[in-house]
């Protein structure tokens, strides 16, 4: 068996690179086929401003008061529950209120349910943390079920220090020790 000389190697790899490993341009398109069309700079006619605003209202004000409406869910119209460090009891008179603010909501809105999803700050490890978002979503379940909350509206999920920002300061960890409700859409 006969081996490829070097020299012909390295044609065949030369020829490879040039042939195959050429960065291509991106596309561009021609400006007079955007919608702006040519020499407009970016700017938008002034009567395209009004029809913008008209389509895009209720996106706006749902961004505007932070409520987030992706079709199946419903998040921030609840308001979250806050916990103190390392603890899962709700023993505040204002994070009761917000329970029973969310079982009002559930009252009026009987097709929809909650789930309660737990968060922990980024101090403990990961495994440590998921369990105490679960225990966080759970005692916000019993409670809940205390102030009569039929269980078959409420889901529990842990988020334990996922979305937690390490190393954040005391404000920051006190935004993260939460059980955010989130309301689920009927089908």
């Amino acid at each position: 068996m006969k081996l490829v000389s070097k020299p012909f190697l390295f044609l065949a790899l030369s020829a490879a690179v040039l042939l195959g490993g050429c960065a291509k341009k991106p596309f561009r398109p021609d400006p007079s086929t955007t919608v702006l069309g040519p020499n407009t700079g970016g700017s938008i006619n002034p009567s395209d401003i009004a029809t913008t605003a008209d389509l895009n209202t209720g996106l706006q004000s749902r961004l505007a008061d932070g409520v987030i409406d992706d079709g199946v869910t419903i998040r921030g119209l609840l308001g979250a529950v806050y916990f103190e460090f390392d603890r899962s009891d709700i023993s505040r008179p204002e994070e009761r209120a917000k329970l029973q603010a969310a079982k009002d909501y559930l009252e009026k809105n009987p097709g929809q349910r909650l789930l309660l999803e737990g968060h922990a700050d980024w101090r403990g490890t990961s495994e440590y943390n998921l369990g105490l978002g679960d225990r966080r979503a759970n005692g916000a379940k019993k409670y809940l079920g205390t102030i009569q909350v039929s269980a078959d509206k409420l889901e529990t999920l842990s988020k334990g220090s996922e979305e937690a920002k390490k190393g954040g300061t005391d404000e920051d960890m006190k935004k993260e020790r939460r059980v955010e409700l989130v309301i689920i859409k009927q089908k």
